[in-house]
C-alpha cells in the first residue's frame, strides 16, 4: 500500500466526536467538553492520568490537591461524523451539543 492509498483510508475511516466530562470523584466538580475524536480525548485523558500531567488547566488546583486518580472521563454523547461533512461543520454540531448537556446537567462545573 503506497503513501497515498494510506491517506485516502485514514481520510476515509469512521470519525466519531462526543461530549464527555472529566469528574471529580472527591468533590462532585466537572469539567464538561466535547471533541471531534472521543477517543483521542479518553487516550489523552489516561496519558494525563499514568504520568500525573493535568489536562486542563482548568482543573489543575484539584489535580495537585486529590492527585490524579481522582478524576474519572466520562462519555455523555456520542456522534458519528458524516462522510460528507466538513469537520468545522461537525465540531460546530459537537459544541450545540455540549451546550445542550449544560443545559441538562445539574452539578458544580469547573
Amino acid at each position: 500500500m503506497n503513501k497515498k492509498e494510506l491517506i485516502a483510508r485514514y481520510k476515509a475511516r469512521p470519525v466519531t466526536g462526543g461530549v464527555f466530562k472529566i469528574r471529580n470523584t472527591q468533590n462532585g466538580r466537572y469539567l464538561l467538553a466535547s471533541g471531534i475524536d472521543i477517543k483521542g480525548d479518553r487516550n489523552r485523558f489516561n496519558f494525563s492520568v499514568a504520568t500525573g500531567s493535568c489536562v486542563h488547566m482548568k482543573l489543575q488546583k484539584d489535580w495537585n490537591t486529590f492527585g490524579p486518580k481522582a478524576f474519572v472521563f466520562e462519555v455523555l454523547d456520542e456522534l458519528e461524523k458524516k462522510p460528507e461533512q466538513e469537520t468545522k461543520a461537525f465540531a460546530e454540531d459537537l459544541k450545540m451539543l455540549e451546550q445542550m448537556w449544560r443545559e441538562r446537567l445539574d452539578g458544580d462545573e469547573y
